[in-house]
């Protein structure tokens, strides 16, 4: 059994839209207000981790589709950047999508999704448990297609004779009814106490004209 390290050195991976929703059902905000930094630093304390680094990824709409979210996505990566948050991005993928309206009819509308994002962070996940440079990776997300890399991270564990934790976090609350982390991971639960003390105080929404 490797020996646990006393200090865990922990790097945070955040899926910026997964967590955006999650917290909207959980908690009721309609748009991503929280500092991601700051959301980090406080589950890492509470577990008594110690937060080496930040990754953060999202999708970003094209300026042109939708101008409202790509500029609150700029600025909010942007400022991200400044105080040293690893931030990923990628355009939005666009297809048609029949809905369902109240009144029974159906039209189609244009609909945005990310594409690669959870590849993506799989990806990092398991290159830096390779690498050696975390011992907890605490994801932020539960996208269950995530618990393949926590699978693969637990082979590098014992290839390596080195103690490695994947930790799942995400908020709870009497409103959300996803209640599971990712499999074969460890849960840390955000509850609202936590959360609302991590709000950013930047608000990146365009101003609407009067």
């Amino acid at each position: 059994m490797p020996a646990e390290p006393t200090v865990k050195r922990t790097i945070a991976f955040i899926d910026g839209q997964n967590l955006f929703y999650a917290v909207k059902r959980a908690f009721g905000y309609g748009y991503p207000n929280y500092n991601a930094l700051a959301l980090v630093e406080a589950a890492c304390r509470a577990k008594g981790w110690s937060a080496t680094a930040t990754r953060f990824y999202t999708g970003v709409p094209n300026a042109t589709d939708n101008p409202f979210w790509n500029h609150f996505w700029t600025a909010k990566l942007a400022l991200m950047g400044t105080r040293g948050v690893t931030t990923f991005s990628r355009p939005l993928k666009y297809r048609n999508q029949t809905v369902r309206l109240p009144n029974g009819q159906a039209t189609t509308v244009l609909v945005g999704q990310e594409k690669g994002i959870d590849i993506r962070i799989a990806l990092d996940v398991v290159r830096m448990a390779r690498e050696g440079v975390y011992d907890v990776a605490l994801i932020f997300s539960q996208d269950q297609d995530l618990s393949e890399a926590a699978d693969e991270v637990k082979s590098v564990s014992m290839a390596q004779d080195r103690w490695i934790k994947i930790a799942c976090a995400f908020p709870v609350s009497p409103t959300y009814t996803n209640t599971r982390g990712i499999n074969n991971t460890h849960w840390v639960k955000i509850n609202r106490a936590l959360y609302d003390g991590c709000i950013d105080q930047n608000d990146y929404r365009p101003k609407r004209k009067p």
